[in-house]
Formats: C-alpha cells, sequence, structure tokens
C-alpha cells in the first residue's frame, strides 16, 4: 500500500475508535484462549482436541478459521473493483464445504489420523509420500497465513496510522502465543468466538447502511456491477470456469480445514459439521457483498489497488456519520482483526502439528516450538514484499492447493489403484506446473515485467491456472499408479474399508 493511497483510507477513522477496536478484540482473544488452556492437558488435545468438538461447535470453529482476510475485507473490495467477478469467490468459498462434505470429510474423520502428512503416509505406506506431503502442507500454510498478515497490516494503518509492519507483527505474536499454549483445544474456542464476532462485524454495519440509502442506489448498483464490471477479467469465460475449480476443489486440501474434521467424534459428525458450515458460510457471504455494491456507489474513489480491501473499514464511517457510524466502523475493525487471528491461528495450529509430528516424535513440546517457529516465515514474507489484493492472492494458495493436495486426497480416499509413485508423480506435476503457470503470468501478464502481447486465453491460464494444472496432477498421479511398475500397498482393502464402513452407534 503506497503512502498516497493509505492517506485515501486512513483519514476517514478516528485512531481512537482503532485502538479501542482492537484493543478489545485482541483482549478478548487472549482471555478465551488462555481460559482454555487448562482444559489443554494432553498430547491429544494440543493436536485434535480430544476428538470431543460436536458439530455446531465444530462448525463455529471452521467458520471462524475459513473466514479469512479474503472473506472479511477482500470479498467488499473486490467486487468493488472487479464487479461480477468478485461474486465467484464467495461462491466458490461456499461451493467448496460441498465437495468436502461429497468427498473427503466422513472417510478422513474415520481413518484416525492427526494430519493429512499421518493419513497419506498411512494409506499409501509411504515415507516418501509423507515428507512430500508434508512439505506442501507447510508451504501452502505459509502462502495462506501471509494475506492474512497483509490484511492485519493493512487495517492497523486504516483504523490507527502506525505502520503496516505493526499490524502484521502483533497478529503473529498473539497467534504463535496462544497455540504454543493451548493447541487445538485452545484455538476450538477462540475460533468458534470469533466466527460469531465476524458475521456481527459485517452483518450489522451492512443492514445499517442499507437503512439509510435508498433502494435506487443500490438497484443502480447492482444493475452497473452484474454483468458489467471493472475488471478485466469479468467477461472471460475461461478464467471463471478456472478460478472456480480453484476455489470448489482448493477447500479439499486446505490443512487448516481438514484438521479441523479430526476433531469431530466420528464421521457422522463431521458430515453434520459440514453441513452447518455450508449453511454459515452462505449466510455470511451475503454481507460483504452487499457492502461492495454499497461501495460501488457511495466510494468509487476507493476502486483501485492497495485501497479497494479497505471499504468495509471506511464505508460504514460514510454513510453514517456521528457516534452510530463510529460504533459502526469499530466493530468492523474488530472483526477484520478478529479474522486475521482466527484464520492465522488455524494454520499455525496444522503447520505446528505436521512439523512436531515430522521432527519432533509428535510431543507437546515440539509442537509449541514448531508454533512460534511457523508465524516466523510468513511474517518475514510480509515485510519483504509489497501487498496484493486478498481475494485474488488468496485465490492463488487454492489454485496451488487444487492442484497438489487435492488430487492425491481424493483418489487416496476412492481409488484402490493409487501407488506410491504415483502420488509423488501428482504432487510434483500439479506443483511445478502451477509454479511455473504464476511465475509466466507475472512475468507475461498484463502487470508483468516483459513486453509480450499474449492471448487473453494465454493470460487467463497463466493468472489463474487451475483448469490446466488440476488434470495434469491427476493424469499423471493415474498414468503413473498403473504403468510405473508398483503396485498399491498391501493392505489397502482394511484401509478402505476404514474409510467408508460407518462406526457402529
Amino acid at each position: 500500500m503506497t503512502a498516497a493511497s493509505a492517506s485515501v483510507v486512513a483519514t476517514a477513522i478516528d485512531p481512537a475508535i482503532g485502538y479501542t477496536a482492537i484493543a478489545l478484540v485482541t483482549l478478548a482473544t487472549a482471555l478465551i484462549g488462555f481460559f482454555a488452556v487448562r482444559l489443554s492437558r494432553t498430547t491429544s488435545d494440543f493436536y485434535v482436541a480430544s476428538r470431543t468438538v460436536r458439530p455446531w461447535w465444530n462448525a463455529s470453529a471452521i467458520g471462524g478459521e475459513y473466514l479469512s482476510a479474503a472473506s472479511v475485507l477482500g470479498i467488499a473490495g473486490l467486487i468493488l473493483f472487479e464487479g461480477a467477478y468478485g461474486l465467484w469467490f464467495p461462491i466458490g468459498y461456499a461451493a467448496g464445504y460441498l465437495m468436502l462434505l461429497l468427498l473427503v470429510a466422513a472417510p478422513l474423520r474415520r481413518s484416525g489420523a492427526y494430519t493429512l502428512p499421518d493419513f497419506t503416509g498411512a494409506r499409501l505406506a509411504s515415507r516418501r509420500v509423507r515428507g512430500l506431503t508434508t512439505a506442501l502442507v507447510i508451504i501452502i500454510g505459509w502462502f495462506y497465513i501471509v494475506p492474512q498478515l497483509q490484511g492485519a497490516a493493512l487495517a492497523m494503518t486504516i483504523a490507527t496510522g502506525l505502520p503496516p509492519w505493526t499490524g502484521a507483527a502483533a497478529v503473529a505474536l498473539i497467534v504463535g502465543l496462544i497455540v504454543a499454549a493451548g493447541g487445538m483445544r485452545s484455538i476450538t474456542y477462540v475460533q468458534a468466538f470469533q466466527f460469531w464476532l465476524k458475521l456481527t462485524a459485517v452483518a450489522v454495519p451492512a443492514i445499517a447502511m442499507l437503512l439509510v440509502v435508498s433502494g435506487r442506489d443500490l438497484d443502480a448498483a447492482a444493475a452497473e456491477a452484474f454483468p458489467a464490471a471493472l475488471g478485466p477479467l469479468a467477461a472471460d469465460p475461461l478464467a471463471v470456469t478456472s478460478l472456480v475449480l480453484a476455489l470448489l476443489l482448493g477447500t479439499l486440501g486446505l490443512p487448516h480445514v481438514l484438521i479441523r474434521f479430526t476433531t469431530n467424534p466420528d464421521g457422522a459428525a463431521a458430515r453434520r459439521t459440514t453441513l452447518i458450515v455450508i449453511v454459515l458460510l452462505a449466510l455470511f457471504y451475503v454481507f460483504p457483498v452487499i457492502i461492495g455494491l454499497l461501495g460501488r456507489v457511495h466510494a468509487a474513489d476507493l476502486a483501485q489497488p492497495g485501497t479497494a480491501d479497505g471499504l468495509a473499514l471506511v464505508l460504514p464511517g460514510r454513510l453514517i456519520e456521528g457516534p452510530v457510524g463510529d460504533v459502526l466502523t469499530a466493530l468492523v475493525v474488530a472483526g477484520a482483526f478478529g479474522a486475521f487471528l482466527s484464520t492465522s491461528s488455524g494454520l499455525v495450529v496444522a503447520l505446528a502439528g505436521v512439523i512436531s509430528q515430522q521432527v519432533a516424535g509428535g510431543t507437546v513440546r515440539g509442537f509449541r516450538l514448531a508454533a512460534l517457529g511457523s508465524t516466523l516465515v510468513p511474517l518475514a514474507v510480509v515485510l519483504l514484499i509489497a501487498p496484493a489484493g486478498l481475494a485474488g492472492s488468496v485465490g492463488l494458495v487454492f489454485a496451488f492447493t487444487a492442484s497438489t493436495l487435492s488430487p492425491l486426497l481424493v483418489l487416496a480416499v476412492w481409488w484402490r489403484g493409487l501407488t506410491a509413485r504415483g502420488a509423488v508423480a501428482g504432487m510434483l506435476t500439479g506443483a511445478l506446473a502451477c509454479a511455473l503457470a504464476l511465475a509466466l503470468g507475472l512475468l507475461l501478464g498484463p502487470a508483468g515485467v516483459a513486453d509480450a502481447q499474449l492471448p487473453s486465453t494465454v493470460v487467463s491460464l497463466l493468472t489463474q491456472p487451475a483448469l490446466l494444472t488440476v488434470p495434469l496432477a491427476v493424469t499423471a498421479t493415474v498414468v503413473v499408479s498403473r504403468w510405473g511398475g508398483q503396485r498399491p500397498p498391501a493392505g489397502v482393502d482394511r484401509m478402505l474399508a476404514r474409510l467408508h464402513v460407518p462406526e457402529p452407534r
């Protein structure tokens, strides 16, 4: 965010409001987290909350960690900037859980694994598969944390006027300490609280703003945004198809989402949890869309890179003056900061579990050290690189996940013929193809440094490559599994029966 763009939005908020909101949500998070530490006594408490989290509670916690900076701030900003194209993000975010419900939620819980590498390593009886899965989980987790810290930097600057690095550093510190202290048991309580905080933080201001604007304003914004749009990709069916594929399949492989289902008592509870999550997410995403539409009428000056993501923070004060506007602004600031804390917490729990299982024998001490270390790399990245649009950044993480872990997970659950060599080939193919496409997109795309005149179809596949990379990864997995000279592991039938046979009542 440049100094000029920061000044556009920062002057709209009284710093006292920002300090108060951030202090309150931080205090509430710390109190809930450290109170729950007293309930974390065993290794199982730290890794999977002893598998005792009930569906409604777990669904709230999943919503708390899944609704990230891209949801609370990025969706409204993207609709302001891109119009109709931005609507595909909430659709894909919510619909991804339907894929998870149908394909992996209950089988993953029945596997008994603590982490995704635990599951893939046991399913394919291969330490190499486990090691590669671990590496990918760490990469995905780190790059998913980066937008959360960038969002915290943006929110801190807008809300208080402090330098951006203070927001990123504050979130990294708070998350590292809470996760290290209480693990999954502690974070479950924190995230469940923060889902309802975030829902309140977008719903109340959105409804209040609807009450003070004319219906003609909203109708005009909707007619102008849908199907028309400001962004160049909105009218590109190939880009939309590739984006939706990335969002639908990317959810299946997100490490902080998958680990949540290991905390349910059984597979049936995992399915009920997923159904509740779909309802909660669908309800939540109504309100950022409303804020984005209102912004197209009343905050068109923010429709530019670096400022669009600040729309939800600024708009309440523009439309509702006085103490009521101040309270609504403080509520959005608190919800946004809660989003950064809860999503980062879920990611750090997932990373700490994977790292400690891999290198520290799965001990509580190893978990705590891994939790602290898992925040340092993303923080360093945020301090060194310029921020991008929050929703777009998260969309690229989904594309990478959809190209690597998601095909492996689905085939491991549903295909007997999967082999360790096939799994490795598929993950490497998806990872390399996706990384190459994204690198070429940065170099040769519309904002790239190279002087290249590429067809729009090529640009679409480079900037959002899931439509190309997911089929490549699946093909590589199947071909190498079938003709790579290796049989499925011994005991595969017993393992698949465990995944698909419901637990006795």
